[in-house]
């Protein structure tokens, strides 16, 4: 049978503050350095006792027109990401008008007032690719 171990909290408390100091580079080198059996003993502790909610944050100190500045870029790029995301698909449209009107641009009538296109010459351009000269 495994027998439990109980340690005091004044030796859990020396043993965290010794990791915050720097004297272990790791909870396990510590557990090891005082014969703490369990793997995550040690782990658990600094949880409970230390400073543990400062590890591994980022703390991003920012003065208030540098805030504003952030919020600003931010709803910049909001809008410049909905901008393309339309032109995206107004040239999907576009692209499937032309795919839906070619064979029509590319018949004899259609061809001889092309260049004479009410649309800038455009779907002369698209017409070509389905056949136009």
């Amino acid at each position: 049978m495994k027998a439990n171990m109980r340690y005091s909290e004044a030796f859990k408390l020396q043993v965290v503050r010794e990791i915050e100091q720097g004297r272990f580079e790791s909870s396990w080198a510590a557990g090891r350095a005082y014969g703490v059996k369990g793997a995550e003993t040690v782990a658990l502790w600094i949880r409970q006792y230390g400073k543990d909610h400062l590890l591994r944050k980022v703390v991003r100190v920012m003065k208030a027109d540098e805030q504003a500045e952030v919020k600003a870029l931010r709803k910049r790029v909001r809008d410049l990401e909905r901008a393309l995301a339309d032109a995206h698909i107004d040239l999907k449209l576009e692209a499937a008008y032309v795919l839906d009107f070619a064979p029509y641009w590319a018949s004899a009538d259609r061809c001889r007032t092309c260049t004479t296109d009410p649309l800038g010459g455009g779907l002369h351009q698209a017409a070509r690719y389905a056949g136009c000269s």
